[in-house]
């Protein structure tokens, strides 16, 4: 059979089904991608309310990235970065940390910061030192222990940690109480250490857009939800069937296997709130830390302080919840509006759209940073792939998408006879 004749199905349009289709396509397959809603991107998605570009959660790209290097063209992206620092609100007062090692606008600001010990600006030289050097395969070899308690253990003091490392880490790991695992601090660190925070000029969908752009040969059925995958068959959830002789699930796939019914991912979730606001607080492309235990908001980024391609008239402020709480819609824009005022002593905003991500970040134990093709394997004809199967990043979604597309070229071109549209499979 050509190549091109085989029916290889992919579920999902997220990062990871978008690389699976990218490396199929390589190697002279002809996928289709069945997408449950009417776009692409999965988590990596944006809106435009009201001639603002407003991504679904608070996200960024970290350049270093070694997935991200290897699809991602930078150039075409127009990436604006972030400088390498945090602004925090703490007493109501608002002061800059940072690395000013990487951005001199940083030395002065940080240098007279109250934030924290001296004896936390030495470990944290230390912890950069350390972090640069490890290799990422060393880092998720190590012993897992939460992040709160491997900061500790580093003796970090308990105002460094609850000013700076609670916030900025907790925005990333979407959870308060920095319970994820060590090795995901380390990689993250390490990542901001060794590139920067960008963003593209678009929005973060560009991202996924300009995966969707690289495909020549994939098929994309939009609105298409499915109910079940067989060993060649897709059924959907209007009771039409597709038949499959292999398929790629790049999306949770325990609701859709029979056996796997008993092993659903947790996931974390959050709320992310867009204002429209007449003056920025925070001037330079920052992200703005919360500190106060008692908050409900956790940071903030000004999307207008990086040049962008929205049409809208003011400035644009991002705000992320992470904390659970039982608020309705309006009583969350209530109490959001009521923190920043108290907290960062912003004024006058304008609501624009509440985004409630409740399948934000995969929460997992023991991660992983790299598979092999074959662990993707869950049957003969059915492939897994997305980032809970290592750790929650674009990289991992990257990786898992590549290895699970490698597995079916494998499967395929080590000898496995596909009887068409049929199950009966000989080697």
């Amino acid at each position: 059979m050509e190549k091109s004749a085989y029916k290889i199905h992919i579920i999902g349009a997220g990062i990871s089904g978008l690389i699976a289709a990218q490396i199929l396509e390589n190697h002279g397959y002809h996928p289709t991608i069945i997408e449950g809603s009417a776009t692409i991107g999965g988590r990596v998605k944006s809106d435009v309310i009201k001639g603002y570009t407003l991504d679904h959660g608070f996200q960024v790209l970290l350049t270093s990235y070694p997935a991200a290097k290897q699809y991602l063209n930078y150039d075409t992206l127009d990436l604006q970065e972030l400088l390498p620092g945090a602004t925090i609100f703490k007493n109501g007062k608002q002061q800059t940390i940072g690395d000013p090692l990487r951005s001199l606008s940083l030395l002065i600001p940080t240098l007279f910061s109250s934030i924290g010990l001296i004896s936390d600006k030495i470990k944290i030289l230390k912890l950069n030192t350390l972090l640069k050097k490890k290799k990422l395969f060393t880092i998720f070899k190590e012993d897992e222990k939460t992040t709160l308690q491997y900061l500790k253990n580093l003796g970090f003091s308990e105002e460094i940690i609850q000013s700076f490392f609670k916030p900025f880490f907790s925005g990333i790991f979407l959870e308060p109480n920095l319970e994820t695992s060590s090795r995901m601090f380390e990689f993250v660190y390490k990542m901001f250490g060794d590139g920067l925070a960008v963003l593209p000029k678009d929005g973060i969908q560009a991202i996924s857009n300009q995966l969707k752009n690289n495909l020549k040969n994939t098929e994309i059925i939009f609105n298409s939800r499915v109910k079940e995958v067989k060993n060649t068959e897709i059924v959907l959830e209007d009771g039409s069937e597709i038949k499959s002789h292999i398929t790629i699930i790049a999306t949770e796939a325990s609701s859709l296997i029979s056996n796997l019914k008993n092993q659903e991912t947790e996931w974390k979730s959050c709320d992310t709130l867009y204002f429209e606001t007449k003056n920025r607080v925070i001037k330079k492309p920052l992200i703005g830390l919360i500190s106060d235990k008692e908050a409900l908001i956790n940071n903030i980024f000004y999307n207008s302080s990086i040049k962008n391609s929205s049409t809208g008239k003011n400035e644009l402020l991002c705000v992320t919840v992470v904390k659970n709480h039982p608020l309705n819609k309006e009583d969350l824009i209530k109490r959001v509006q009521d923190e920043l005022l108290q907290f960062c002593n912003i004024t006058g905003t304008t609501f624009l759209k509440r985004y409630r991500i409740k399948k934000a970040l995969p929460k997992l134990s023991n991660l992983q940073y790299e598979l092999s093709s074959t662990e993707t394997k869950l049957k003969a004809t059915i492939f897994l792939a997305g980032d809970q199967l290592l750790n929650g990043s674009l990289n991992a979604a990257m990786i898992s998408g590549e290895r699970a597309a490698i597995g079916v070229i494998q499967t395929l071109e080590d000898g496995l006879i596909v009887d068409e549209l049929t199950s009966e499979y000989s080697l």
